[in-house]
């Protein structure tokens, strides 16, 4: 599995997190496209990426609206072969008990990411995945190993795994 190859899902909850985590993927793998499907609510923003070529793909979703996220799976399904799903672990550890919902439902791979004076560390999320109306990926057969996503990660954002094009 080429860790850049597969479709991830980067949930949008924070701007500035966002950006810095795309300029920091774009920067290690040289010049290999992206693979991250941004979504969010901050359409401008999301576009922008788009034309820097540091995401391939952006979706609006309101992640406070079942409507909004359950439409995002429907599109997902469709159109990206969702690997898994990045969340900025700040804003997962300060959600509601309704936003979380949601975010469990999203994948049955889910990573959390963290910014830290080092860079980013990423972790396993290891709650219940709840497979529903809100799933982008309702199928797990097929999927990669989580534990081998999360080590190609790991090695991606700590910057130890140049992707040469």
């Amino acid at each position: 599995m080429n860790v850049l190859s597969d479709g991830f899902l980067l949930v949008d909850s924070n701007w500035d997190f966002s950006q810095e985590l795309v300029e920091h993927l774009q920067n290690v793998r040289s010049s290999q496209a992206s693979n991250i499907i941004i979504a969010g609510d901050n359409t401008k923003q999301m576009l922008k990426m788009m034309f820097k070529e540091q995401i391939k793909d952006y979706c609006y979703c309101d992640f406070d609206n079942e409507i909004s996220v359950s439409e995002l799976a429907s599109y997902l399904h469709r159109h990206h072969n969702i690997h898994a799903v990045l969340l900025y672990s700040l804003d997962y550890h300060l959600a509601t008990e309704e936003q979380r919902f949601i975010f469990d439902s999203l994948h049955p791979h889910r990573f959390l990411i963290e910014q830290t004076p080092q860079g980013f560390q990423i972790t396993k999320l290891h709650s219940q995945a709840l497979i529903n109306h809100l799933s982008c990926h309702p199928d797990t057969v097929g999927l990669p190993d989580p534990d081998l996503m999360l080590a190609k990660l790991t090695g991606l954002l700590c910057g130890k795994a140049k992707v040469a094009g």
